[in-house]
């Protein structure tokens, strides 16, 4: 038996999310860690296209996440905990996520994206560590006197972390933490 046919006996036909009947296709939960269908979620192309494209997400379409959170299936457990995380400042979600119980390897699991801080300039590119970054207006260095001029080439540059609005570079010789909405990628 294929994985889609697994996964459509074990559905119902359904989305495993909203219960949608229509448009449903095979969906990988990352990271992916076997060739299983524990691993794969059916699921309506409105679902799929909310995970992948968040700021298209609508907060009242997940309240169908009240039902398929205490899906026995660990792909759809994981998908549920992701969700309800990332629109628990809707207020409803954390009352969802304080009563969802995950086992501790399907809680990593769910969790293991959580982890990855992604960096953005101005225009939305992704930053890495050693990119080079021009600065789009002047800056005003605390504990410094000096300014950032605008059109400024930071090589180089180093990612914080913990927090995907700061980077770190040297401007005038001195090492400061930049804002990543005042750069652009170059």
């Amino acid at each position: 038996m294929s994985i889609e046919s697994t996964l459509i006996s074990r559905s119902a036909s359904q989305c495993e999310l909203c219960a949608s009947p229509s448009n449903l296709s095979v969906y990988v939960v990352q990271p992916k860690r076997n060739d299983n269908a524990d691993d794969q979620a059916y699921l309506c192309s409105v679902c799929i296209d909310q995970i992948e494209n968040t700021d298209k997400m609508e907060s009242n379409h997940w309240r169908c996440l009240n039902t398929s959170m205490w899906s026995e299936v660990p792909a759809v457990q994981v998908l549920a905990w992701r969700l309800l995380d990332k629109l628990k400042g809707e207020g409803w979600p954390q009352e969802l996520l304080d009563m969802l119980f995950l086992e501790d390897e399907t809680m990593e699991w769910a969790q293991a994206l959580s982890n990855q801080v992604t960096h953005v300039d101005a225009n939305g590119a992704v930053l890495s560590a050693g990119d080079t970054v021009v600065l789009i207006q002047d800056l005003k260095v605390k504990g410094a006197n000096f300014t950032a001029k605008r059109g400024t080439a930071v090589r180089r540059i180093s990612l914080v972390q913990d927090n995907p609005e700061h980077i770190e570079g040297k401007v005038d010789g001195q090492r400061i933490v930049i804002l990543t909405k005042f750069v652009k990628k170059k």
